[in-house]
């Protein structure tokens, strides 16, 4: 019986592997431009470290968490999101401090169990940043400017940012509490998810995508209405920054995100061109989080981008970086046997080398050559051996010359050095 992958994961292919190279690549030099350094987390932790960053009224937590139990018997699960991981590792490593800031960025798979879809798979891969130690407004608008340039360094085009505040604990409660009643009031109108939402997590109906739910919720509250003075201010201020950076941004009063960390800022830079699945990158502010977690007082703001929609985004021809290769043409045993030394030594020297040790013909051996489109061919027979010479041949203007068999790897090296200059 056959074995094939998992309902939504996905084998990532040599054929489409460039695309990530260069979407990590991009993201690795931007990020680190801007101070960020990498930090690399288990992907799999103690649930509770979910449980208690992320809520247990999200849909996450409660749906869709590969959880297990260990040996021990304690509940590990798989992580659905890099913020509290990263988190963690600060707390733990003793990162923190009255006057530190922290720059932090991770890039790997997630895991959640939902219904796969164009867009969303149950491994996926994210790149996140975090930021901790600051909770100037500007920083809010660096983090979202510097996205928007990541963006526009891999040539994405047709890219939104939405914008909005959730408050803070001061006026966070008010909301919640003038949403939670106009809520009740919609009754029936409200799917049986959102029906159970209004009592645990009320501001999750604002994200719900049933359409019914949101005709019900058309005229709902807003949160901007109920900011109290600091967070009205910081919003402000965030927007008037974006606004001299020339960033353009559209509020979002319905943004709320899906985790319940966030305070402030929210943000998602979103696109038309991949259906329901719309967000590239999301994020936004969690004063509150490193607290709750164990760690001292400090206030964060940070973001995670979908690979596999950035990448879909992509043109084909993004990623396409073809080595100069060499490809070794070995005719008859003696030169067979002299493949292996040469090869190593071309390698030694950073050349891309190649070959085939079954000893087929030379017409056979060039069609492999020509197929993994080689730049030269070197073509060693009892011949060339006897006159201690490797024929070299240059397969996009079929030029040959013979070249020392001593001097090969060198003038090799060297040709390809030169191409490249």
């Amino acid at each position: 019986m056959k074995i094939g992958a998992i309902r939504g994961v996905k084998d990532i292919l040599p054929a489409e592997i460039g695309k990530w190279q260069e979407v990590e690549f991009a993201a690795r030099e931007t990020l680190e431009n801007h101070g960020y350094r990498e930090i690399r987390i288990p992907v799999f932790e103690y649930t509770e470290l979910f449980a208690r960053s992320i809520g247990q009224g999200t849909d996450i937590i409660e749906k869709e968490m590969y959880t297990f139990e260990d040996s021990k018997g304690s509940k590990i699960s798989l992580r659905p999101e890099g913020t509290a991981g990263v988190v963690r590792a600060a707390i733990e490593h003793h990162l923190l401090g009255p006057s530190a800031i922290n720059k932090l960025y991770y890039i790997g798979p997630m895991f959640r169990h939902e219904r796969p879809q164009k867009g969303r798979y149950r491994q996926f891969y994210q790149i996140g940043a975090e930021l901790l130690g600051t909770d100037n407004p500007r920083v809010d608008a660096e983090v979202l400017s510097m996205l928007h340039l990541l963006l526009q360094h891999l040539g994405i085009a047709g890219i939104s940012l939405e914008l909005n505040s959730l408050g803070c604990k001061a006026c966070r409660p008010v909301y919640r509490a003038t949403l939670q009643d106009f809520l009740k009031a919609a009754g029936d109108a409200l799917c049986n998810d959102c029906k159970r939402r209004t009592d645990l997590n009320p501001l999750r109906v604002l994200d719900c995508k049933n359409p019914h739910c949101r005709e019900a919720t058309r005229e709902a509250p807003s949160v901007l209405a109920s900011l109290c003075r600091e967070c009205m201010d910081h919003f402000e201020t965030v927007k008037v920054t974006l606004d001299e950076l020339a960033l353009p941004y559209e509020i979002n009063e319905r943004l709320v995100r899906g985790l319940d960390y966030y305070t402030r800022t929210t943000f998602e830079f979103t696109t038309h061109q991949l259906g329901a699945q719309n967000a590239v990158a999301a994020g936004g502010r969690y004063d509150g989080l490193v607290e709750e977690l164990g760690g001292p007082a400090t206030p964060g703001i940070g973001f995670a981008l979908g690979m596999e929609r950035l990448i879909a985004l992509l043109p084909d021809t993004v990623g396409r970086r073809d080595r100069d290769v060499l490809y070794l043409a070995p005719l008859g045993k003696a030169a067979i046997d002299r493949t292996p030394h040469l090869l190593h030594e071309l390698r030694r020297r950073g050349v891309c080398a190649e070959t085939d040790y079954q000893g087929k013909s030379l017409k056979s051996q060039m069609k492999k050559a020509d197929k993994m489109r080689a730049r030269y061919v070197g073509i060693l027979g009892d011949d060339e051996l006897n006159e201690g010479v490797v024929l070299l041949r240059n397969m996009e203007n079929k030029d040959q010359q013979k070249v020392p068999l001593d001097k090969f790897v060198e003038v090799i090296s060297t040709t390809l050095s030169r191409d490249h200059s």
